[in-house]
């Protein structure tokens, strides 16, 4: 919880009190997984439990710090016999395990950097992230290797290895290493690599409106940020018991699934089995949870399944409740004092921002339906940008403008992969601007108000629509094809699709789930469209960019605005 005598957002000393939070000095080394698994063990945590992983059988595995530390350092050992360089990309295409943890750790420690994958995506996202990332090694399952990635390793000439994570019975297909045997023939002991803050540790791909994925790039130093905004804005405390739902495929299950427990020093649980209301309140309660991180989807979907089924399940070590991934509506807010008897707070960042920067920190009152104050050493503003691209400040109270920060924080991305103009068109007159549109009210609050960008935002996925049409575009029939957004009450929106067909293709039934089907194999199910329409003629400017904004605003009956651009109907 925040005291007066803590720094305050803005302070210059912010970042120098979180730094001397975790001991670390200027221009020495900085290490994410060294102050995350080698810290503890030697302030006398070695055998405090670290992570504990529940199967869907509710069997429970423990890994302590030092647990954790040897593991790390038998992967770290198998990543340098495999790639002596140390300069190789380690992807991971896995769901929550105790391999991803070590992976992720054992990578940062040897200095490599780490990318996380999320297994639902289909073969196509896959395949162009590794290619973007240039990935060397890549941990998966035989599973997810023999569905997703062996039928493209021939077009991955950069991925020279791919380790699997067998469960009992598997073997590792052709091509591939076990996992398990590669930890037995490693070395306990490993020196971590003398990385420094400004050296790049993770590549987290976020989608964009148009053209490929972009690659972020955090460096080390985002762990200071991290730490320090899961003090504040999630009131992590020693001896808390953590629970973040997030998939370890985005940079929330990483950052505050893996990474600010274990430097925070507290026990992290890790649900292995999917979204069940029942078995969410018997975790809670069985484990005990004093500090619960989620999303508004499963929010949401709490609430449907009653306030009765959260009322049934006394919950009285359960202090504290958070949410990200997209903005948290102000009745979920008050459904939380209802089930709970507290709010749960909504918080704001980015995967460009690396952490939390905005939030309804411990003591805060909360106004349900804001995403709340910055956080301590983040100075934020409400600004415009003018006619000739010049940015300035809106301090009235009450303006709607873009979200922009001070550049300077720990956790602040370092560039987008091979798109450096595209990277330095995020900062204008000393400021990162955000893509996000907001209002700030007289005290200080922050309130989510759009995009101004066509980015999807479902159950806490972000959803590019060149991607969607794309893979939709690969099947015969389609000529093109245009992607929306549409707002729904559950998982903020779903993805549709206006497809224009090829001559000689009729605009039936079957060919709609046809294309349903083809778009879910090619994307998985939580990026592929949910709705399909044939249009004869998607709206398109002078220079040939579909319109998408007009498709959102005809569906949803709204403004059509300035149509000036507007390509002339055929």
């Amino acid at each position: 919880m925040l005291k007066e005598s803590d720094p305050q957002p803005g302070t210059p000393n912010a970042w120098e009190a979180a730094r001397r939070a975790l001991g670390l000095i200027e221009g020495g080394p900085l290490n994410i997984g060294v102050l995350a698994v080698d810290r503890p063990v030697a302030q006398g945590r070695g055998e405090q439990v670290a992570v504990r992983f529940i199967d869907r059988h509710w069997q429970r595995r423990d890994f302590s710090f030092a647990a954790l530390q040897r593991q790390t350092n038998r992967f770290a050992n198998a990543l340098a016999n495999l790639d002596p360089a140390g300069d190789g990309r380690v992807f991971s295409l896995l769901a929550r395990s105790p391999e991803l943890h070590v992976a992720a750790l054992a990578s940062l420690k040897s200095g490599r950097v780490f990318c996380p994958l999320f297994t639902a995506f289909g073969p196509e996202p896959v395949r162009t992230r590794l290619a973007l990332g240039a990935a060397r090694i890549l941990v998966t399952t035989p599973t997810l290797y023999t569905r997703k990635v062996a039928a493209l390793r021939a077009a991955l000439p950069e991925l020279r290895h791919v380790i699997v994570v067998c469960a009992a019975g598997e073997t590792a297909p052709p091509g591939t290493l076990d996992c398990a045997s590669l930890l037995e023939q490693a070395c306990e002991n490993f020196t971590p690599a003398a990385t420094s803050a400004q050296d790049i540790a993770l590549l987290h791909f976020t989608s964009g409106t148009t053209g490929q994925p972009k690659g972020v790039l955090l460096a080390h130093d985002a762990v200071v940020a991290q730490h320090a905004s899961a003090r504040s804005a999630l009131d992590l405390r020693d001896g808390d018991r953590y629970w973040c739902t997030a998939d370890p495929g985005w940079v929330t299950g990483l950052a505050y699934g893996v990474i600010a427990p274990l430097v925070c020093g507290v026990l992290s649980l890790v649900d292995q089995e999917e979204f069940e209301p029942r078995r969410w309140y018997r975790l809670l309660a069985e484990e005990r949870v004093t500090v619960w991180y989620t999303a508004p989807t499963a929010i949401r979907m709490l609430m449907k399944a009653g306030t009765e089924l959260a009322r049934a399940t006394p919950l009285p070590q359960l202090r504290f409740m958070a949410s990200v991934g997209e903005p948290l509506n102000p009745e979920a807010v008050a459904w939380g004092y209802e089930a709970f008897g507290q709010p749960f707070r909504d918080n704001w960042w980015q995967t460009e921002t690396g952490a939390i920067m905005i939030g309804n920190s411990a003591g805060m009152a909360v106004r349900p339906g804001s995403m709340g104050r910055p956080l301590p050493g983040v100075e934020a503003a409400i600004v415009a940008r003018d006619a000739a691209g010049l940015v300035r400040e809106l301090p009235e109270p009450g303006s709607v403008g873009e979200i922009a920060l001070r550049p300077g924080w720990p956790s602040m991305f370092r560039g987008y992969l091979g798109q450096d103009a595209k990277y330095r068109a995020c900062f204008s007159d000393g400021w990162y601007l955000s893509g996000d549109l907001a209002r700030r009210d007289a005290e200080g609050y922050f309130w989510f108000i759009g995009r101004t960008d066509d980015v999807i935002k479902s159950a806490g996925h972000l959803i590019s629509p060149f991607e969607v049409e794309s893979a939709l575009m690969t099947h015969p029939a389609v000529a093109q094809a245009g992607v929306i957004g549409l707002p729904d009450p559950l998982i903020n929106e779903v993805v549709k699709a206006f497809v224009e067909l090829k001559p000689g293709h009729a605009p039936d039934e079957a060919l709609r789930r046809e294309l349903l089907g083809h778009a879910r194999s090619r994307l998985g199910a939580a990026v592929a469209p949910r709705e399909i329409a044939f249009i004869d003629n998607l709206p398109r400017t002078r220079s040939g960019k579909i319109m998408r904004r007009l498709l959102k605003a005809r569906e949803l009956g709204q403004p059509e605005g300035d149509l000036s651009t507007l390509e002339p109907a055929a």
